[in-house]
């Protein structure tokens, strides 16, 4: 299990994202509404202001500050990170 940090050292297993997207369009605001509805939206902001939007395939919702380049980058290097690992133990 591989964790990304989503800041203010909050993580999210990268196994279960299913998109990082941004905040601004009415299809995403909906789905926030949609999942603070339901009860199943994270707020990992702290009070800032919501730049990235995390779905995962448990329908979770979770909001973060930093920007959803940031996020990718994070789950990206990682995934490097295991490769080589995966390499150095063949």
């Amino acid at each position: 299990m591989k964790l990304i940090n989503i800041g203010f050292g909050n993580m999210v297993n990268a196994g279960r994202l299913v998109a990082i997207v941004s905040p601004e369009s009415a299809p995403i605001k909906r789905i926030i509404q949609e999942s603070k509805e339901k009860g199943t939206l994270i707020d990992a902001t702290h009070g800032r202001r919501t730049r990235a939007v995390i779905i995962t395939d448990s329908d979770h919702v979770i909001l973060t500050y930093l920007q959803s380049e940031t996020v990718a980058n994070r789950l990206n290097d990682d995934m490097d990170e295991l490769d080589d690992e995966e390499d150095e133990n063949d």
